[in-house]
């Protein structure tokens, strides 16, 4: 894919959080990547424009049938004054892995990596510099067609915004407490356990509600039968 990347800029920056007091996800950069898939014309029309809410039918079968897939990955700043991300070709294999899974176009990787490094260069001077600190990248995919009707969308959107965080978890680099959870499972075999499918985190929703009851930060998912460790609940 050569498309250029169309850029539009906002009128209205945002004011920035203070890096002392970042959480995770809650803060949004001025600007995300946008770009639409159209069954028989491919991926088209990239563009960086101001974020925003964005406009679906009610019908979209990503409200319906949960195609949705999403990557999560980090831009660090360094004293050369360069951004650094780790492995973005990494993500993007993954990505590919979930799409192939959840029946969602392939995406061209070098493309996307391209838009995410345009997307944080743009919003440059949102990456924080206090220690522990960075800017969180989501990509994200969505079935756009609005029908009822279980089968592949024809109409998808990938989109990115970015979020400077600091740590995921409130004891920050200390060690956590992990429920090791016999009651509920994350993944069987022949399922999508393995794709970063947007299902997947909200079938882990209700086991990680009641190990915070209990005082754990998250919870520890066993091998479906056999109940042996299969892997933390979120990937």
């Amino acid at each position: 894919m050569n498309e250029e990347i169309a850029v539009q800029l906002t009128s209205q920056p945002k004011e920035k959080p203070d890096e002392q007091h970042l959480g995770f996800g809650q803060y949004f950069t001025d600007h995300m990547f946008v770009m639409d898939y159209t069954d028989g014309q491919g991926w088209h029309d990239p563009r960086i424009v101001p974020y925003a809410p964005i406009s679906l039918d009610p019908a979209a079968m990503v409200f319906h049938y949960g195609q949705a897939v999403f990557e999560g990955m980090k831009a660090f700043p360094h004293e050369s004054g360069k951004v650094l991300l780790f492995r973005p070709d990494q993500n993007m294999q993954r990505l590919n892995i979930s799409n192939d899974r959840l029946g969602i176009p392939e995406v061209s990787g070098p493309f996307v990596i391209k838009a995410i490094q345009k997307l944080v260069d743009t919003d440059r001077s949102w990456i924080p510099q206090a220690p522990g600190t960075s800017l969180y990248i989501r990509p994200f995919i969505i079935a756009t067609e609005p029908c009822l009707g279980v089968r592949s969308s024809y109409t998808y959107q990938l989109l990115i915004i970015l979020s400077p965080v600091g740590a995921y978890y409130s004891e920050g680099l200390q060690p956590v407490k992990i429920n090791v959870e016999s009651s509920y499972t994350r993944a069987v075999q022949g399922g999508i356990g393995f794709a970063k499918a947007a299902g997947n985190y909200a079938a882990s929703i209700k086991a990680q509600n009641d190990a915070k009851k209990e005082g754990f930060s998250q919870v520890l998912c066993l091998m479906p039968l056999r109940r042996n460790i299969l892997k933390k609940s979120v990937a």
